[in-house]
């Protein structure tokens, strides 16, 4: 019975790619991403005093894990991958049943991408140095706005390839088609609110107001709509794999 009702709920579209193709792509989208996140980061902590900040989640995973963990070399890691399981494990209560499959999904995606953020943090820390004067900062908002552009573009990619996703992402799609009536706008609100609650842990262990700004504000408007232009101008040929619809009501 149990295996009549799943079958009614999913119907996945076939894929069209070979596998290598897809861990070369997924393998890809991780990179960027990564390298992505790391230059809204350096860049919102070397303007004095800061005003860019970076992408939402990132800025509350990133201020909580300093919050908790303290500085540390690892910091980053912990952060990253701690908080991204809890928002996994967040996920399986919305909706509503444990899959392994979907929990190894996001490990598989959390393991390397937290990995990758630690060693581009390191060395985009040394080679960006503070900015003293008007140019530098000027380079400083394009680079953070470009951070946010890789971010947008990687999400695109590793959707397509849909392996495995990063947690926010899949806290979105079961938002939005569990939900939110496939209401992708009203989805992408309600999936504030765990990086909201981050934020506000933080500034209360901490006192401080960190790595949100002006490139926020430009990630909250923009990193949407980039990740659709992605999607047909980037890799146009990799269209979107195993797409799962969701619970379907007749």
């Amino acid at each position: 019975m149990q295996k009549s009702a799943d079958a009614k709920k999913s119907t996945k579209t076939p894929r069209t790619i070979s596998w290598s193709s897809t861990i070369m792509y997924f393998v890809i989208s991780l990179v960027i991403n990564a390298m992505g996140n790391v230059l809204t980061l350096v860049t919102s902590v070397k303007i004095h005093p800061s005003f860019l900040g970076s992408a939402y989640w990132t800025a509350a995973e990133n201020n909580l894990g300093f919050a908790v963990l303290g500085n540390g070399q690892w910091v980053l890691f912990w952060a990253f991958f701690g908080l991204g399981m809890l928002i996994a494990v967040f996920n399986a209560i919305l909706v509503g049943h444990w899959s392994w499959s979907r929990i190894i999904g996001n490990a598989a995606f959390l393991g390397p991408f937290s990995l990758l953020i630690n060693y581009f943090n390191g060395l985009v820390t040394q080679w960006l140095p503070e900015a003293h004067n008007i140019g530098m900062i000027l380079l400083y908002v394009f680079l953070n706005f470009f951070g946010v552009a890789l971010i947008a573009i990687a999400i695109s990619i590793y959707q397509r390839v849909n392996i495995a996703l990063h947690p926010a992402d899949d806290l979105m799609q079961i938002l939005r088609f569990k939900y939110c009536g496939g209401n992708a706008a009203k989805a992408m609100w309600f999936s504030y609110i765990p990086p909201t609650i981050m934020a506000i842990i933080a500034i209360i262990i901490t006192h401080q107001f960190t790595n949100f700004g002006l490139g926020t504000v430009f990630a909250f408007f923009f990193q949407g709509g980039i990740t659709g232009i992605a999607d047909a101008f980037v890799f146009r040929n990799l269209k979107h794999q195993a797409i799962d619809v969701g619970s379907t009501k007749e």
